[in-house]
């Protein structure tokens, strides 16, 4: 059976929970708690030595790690990946973007307040990470004013990306409310019959 090694509440282990709910895969969930400083032992860093979560360890007891390379795998052939070269390559477009963009600010602001309790030796960091976390949203905003989801009519992994911090975007103090075709098209995410919240 596949093995998830991750936190429930980091948006990039949710990715992979959440992509396994959709193609229906059974798998071993193992707790690793970032802030014991679990991901930095040696045992750990014998799976990734980047010592990061999320990894994953496929049935023949090999490792694989960085979420968006682990959503490629688990997806592979599936409805989840376009088939035409064009729109794939708009998929890694979006999962690039995420990665470089998004995450480094809407995620960084949700563990400055979620975790840390927003110590003053970060706040100027936390209101920078909103500057650029906004410049993301709007981003978003405009695909997604244009297209059900953010690579055209198809669900693809460039959602689920995109979902996994977006959705606790206000656990690091952003308001998205002046986002009508993001929140629809979290709403249009959250509606899919195999879907699975955060902590689910």
């Amino acid at each position: 059976m596949l093995k998830v090694y991750g936190d429930y509440r980091s948006g990039n282990c949710y990715k992979v929970k959440l992509m396994l709910h959709l193609l229906g895969r059974e798998y071993q969930w193992l707790p690793i708690d970032i802030l014991k400083g679990e991901t930095q032992t040696a045992e750990f860093l014998a799976k990734n030595p980047n010592g990061k979560i999320p990894v994953l360890e496929l049935e023949d007891g090999t490792f694989l790690w960085e979420s968006n390379a682990i959503l490629n795998f688990l997806a592979d052939g599936s409805e989840f990946i376009p088939n035409e070269p064009r729109l794939r390559t708009q998929m890694l477009q979006w999962q690039f973007f995420e990665q470089y963009s998004h995450e480094p600010y809407v995620a960084v602001a949700r563990f400055i307040q979620l975790y840390q309790g927003m110590p003053e030796a970060r706040r100027e960091e936390y209101e920078v990470c909103h500057v650029r976390g906004h410049k993301a949203f709007r981003v978003m905003e405009q695909q997604l004013q244009r297209t059900p989801y953010l690579v055209g009519e198809q669900y693809t992994l460039a959602d689920i990306a995109l979902y996994a911090y977006t959705h606790v975007a206000h656990e690091g103090g952003f308001d998205l409310s002046g986002y009508p075709a993001i929140n629809a098209w979290l709403e249009r995410i959250a509606s899919h019959p195999r879907h699975v919240t955060m902590f689910g």
